[in-house]
């Protein structure tokens, strides 16, 4: 089995350097082709893995596969551990990338950078491969930031555009300010348990449960809890929470495809996944855990109202996946991290269905985004529009669909948890329901009902767009419809993560949800009779009234609620602080250094000085070099005479 691990990581690995390296000579055909077939066989494979362990019930892997270095004790090497909870990462992570790869045929095929884009996301696939099979911190932190460095890439791909380099850019320093404090972290891990592996450091944790350490003179802090806050805090920068969320609605930027990767499968479920792996430390720290809960509510809640005021069809959804994201934080800082993993999976398939459906769209309006130049388009792309409908009950978690049951199961967990900051947690995941439907439904009802708003030249070349796009539309869409439903019993109450988490009896609140469990019918039976359902349908009938019935409602809101609205459209003007604060801060100290340091220090005194002092020695030298015999002879008389005056003194 080993080699089969080692394919599927090194599969896409092969189909980028082919396609980078070689793309003008195999073509677009060739570069699609090798892409594909690298991320097919990893899928494939992953399918045997899961076999392998899952179903037949072999034990986990852990091994290493490259040792790079060992000194004074200290071994670091590439290694994978292969358990349950990496075998549904790997499937999901290829399963996606595999449907955005052949999407991508349809989507770029206009675009002078073809082969490019493609060796970009089969990079981005096997860097995502890397960071969730490793065994290892270090490794860890290779993919985490190889993730983050395609991500730079792919979100600047229309590089003339400044708006896509802002962004990459913007991408790219966020994420620095969090891989930091993940890489103080893991630097705090092997000070402390000498070791990288994660075998042995988790074997270790227990018995660190009572160090502690001075982060400020005087002030104990336990250790777990600062490498617990230090991980976390590279896992807010990955999965976009509050207050380096900020990135992630400008990566909209990069094309369509590699907006569905990033945000379903890739870049931001990587903080996810890593903190649902470090469960047997954080079940020993209540501190982060309350922490991450608390950080993830108000992401959950306050980014999902960002998406009432957006107009760009893809940006809608984006702050949807912040809203998201910030829901599988809540269910980890419950110990719900079944839940959040759970989520995470029902998540990846019905985001990458609403983006790509969102792509199809774009490709129909000419790449026109603006959802207010949009209307009626259910008649012109039936495909879409279905696929668009299943997308969307499932993120606002209707029943039966499969954002029904991780989204339910994260409420209840939720409210039966005992954390501090529970109780904010739960209103601020109950509130995001209503908001999630309202702005779900608002995108749905404006770019699929209602009076066509395009102009006549775009209405009429509008069409479905061809089955390379439509296919993967339809193969997400089952998952999107069915995943949930098939999966919620082993996974969130039959024990299907195993020993891959950790979680402490008194935290267990799912296991608590467990002991009223009856079934897949029982879970929607409930739903429908619990308050988030409610709060769906009154999301949904608010939209239905504000813009099919009555469309000239939300204009008299933003009239009477304008300062709202204001700071709702300025996003809280988080931008506008980080632009001055931040960046224009960092220009000003720039400046200062460049003024007082380079101008003043370095050219003023050290360079011009030197040689403005050097022209002023000249002048008085000049004097001292007339050409008259009689001026030497009189210089050497008086040389003379203070050299015997010396002898003579001293």
């Amino acid at each position: 089995m080993k080699s089969i691990y080692l394919t599927i990581a090194l599969a896409p690995l092969v189909g980028a350097i082919v396609a980078g390296l070689f793309g003008r000579k195999i073509g677009r055909a060739g570069a699609h082709s090798v892409t594909i077939a690298g991320v097919a066989i990893s899928f494939l494979l992953s399918l045997v893995a899961f076999k392998h362990i899952v179903i037949d019930g072999n034990p986990a892997f852990n091994g290493a596969v490259y040792t790079w270095l060992v000194s004074d004790g200290l071994t670091l090497e590439i290694g994978f551990l292969i358990d349950r909870l990496t075998t549904l990462m790997m499937m999901v992570v290829t399963f996606v990338s595999l449907m955005v790869h052949i999407y991508t045929i349809g989507y770029m095929k206009d675009d002078p950078g073809y082969q490019r884009f493609f060796a970009y996301i089969a990079l981005f696939t096997f860097s995502m491969l890397m960071l969730v099979m490793s065994n290892n911190f270090l490794q860890l932190f290779f993919g985490w930031e190889a993730v983050g460095l395609v991500s730079y890439l792919l979100i600047g791909f229309w590089f003339k555009r400044e708006t896509a380099i802002y962004a990459n850019l913007k991408a790219f320093l966020v994420n620095r300010v969090g891989d930091f404090g993940f890489l103080l972290g893991i630097a705090a891990i092997y000070m402390y348990f000498n070791s990288l592996d994660y075998v042995e450091v988790f074997a270790a944790a227990q018995g660190m449960s009572g160090v502690t350490i001075q982060l400020f003179p005087g002030v104990e802090w336990s250790l777990l809890t600062v490498i617990g806050i230090l991980l976390f805090i590279g896992a807010m920068g990955k999965s976009a929470q509050v207050p380096l969320h900020v990135w992630l609605p400008d990566s909209m930027e990069g094309p369509t495809p590699i907006s569905a990767l990033i945000h379903a499968a890739t870049m931001v479920t990587a903080g996810i996944f890593m903190v649902a792996r470090m469960s047997p430390i954080y079940e020993l720290t209540e501190t982060a855990l309350s922490f991450i809960l608390v950080i993830g509510a108000v992401t959950a809640l306050f980014m999902g109202l960002l998406g009432l005021v957006q107009n760009d069809i893809k940006r809608v959804i984006a702050y949807s996946t912040l809203s998201q994201l910030g829901y599988m934080t809540v269910a980890l800082g419950a110990s719900a991290y079944a839940g959040a993993i759970f989520h995470l999976m029902t998540h990846a398939f019905y985001k990458a269905l609403l983006f790509l459906a969102a792509g199809s769209v774009i490709i129909a309006m000419h790449h026109r985004q603006d959802i207010r130049e949009m209307g009626g388009l259910k008649k012109y792309m039936p495909i879409t529009y279905w696929s668009s409908m299943i997308g969307t009950l499932a993120l606002i978690g209707f029943p039966g669909f499969s954002g029904f049951f991780s989204k339910d199961a994260i409420i209840e967990a939720v409210k039966v948890s005992s954390l501090p900051g529970s109780g904010f947690a739960y209103l601020a995941v109950l509130l995001g329901v209503f908001v999630t439907a309202l702005y779900s439904f608002r995108l749905f009802f404006i770019v699929f009902h209602g009076k066509e708003r395009m102009d006549e030249e775009t209405r009429s070349h509008l069409k479905e767009s061809p089955g390379v796009v439509t296919w993967p539309l339809i193969l997400l869409a089952i998952p999107a419809l069915g995943i949930g439903a098939l999966t919620v019993g082993p996974m969130l109450f039959g024990g299907y993560f195993g020993e891959s988490i950790v979680v402490d009896a008194a935290h267990d609140t799912l296991a608590k949800l467990g002991e009223g469990y009856t079934g897949v019918m029982g879970f929607i039976l409930h739903g429908m009779m619990s308050l988030p359902f409610w709060l769906a349908l009154a999301g949904i009938g608010t939209a239905w009234y504000a813009y099919m019935v009555n469309p000239g409602f939300p204009a008299q809101v933003r009239e009477r609620f304008q300062t709202v609205y204001r700071i709702l459209a300025n996003n809280y003007g988080i931008d506008d602080f980080n632009d001055r604060f931040f960046a224009g801060g960092s220009r000003k100290v720039g400046r200062l250094f460049w003024k007082a340091g380079d101008q003043a220090a370095i050219d003023g005194f050290m360079v011009n000085g030197t040689a403005r002092g050097i022209g002023r020695l000249a002048v008085v030298m000049r004097y001292l070099q007339s050409g008259f015999l009689y001026h030497y002879a009189f210089a050497m008389i008086i040389g003379l005479l203070v050299l015997i005056t010396v002898f003579v003194i001293f």
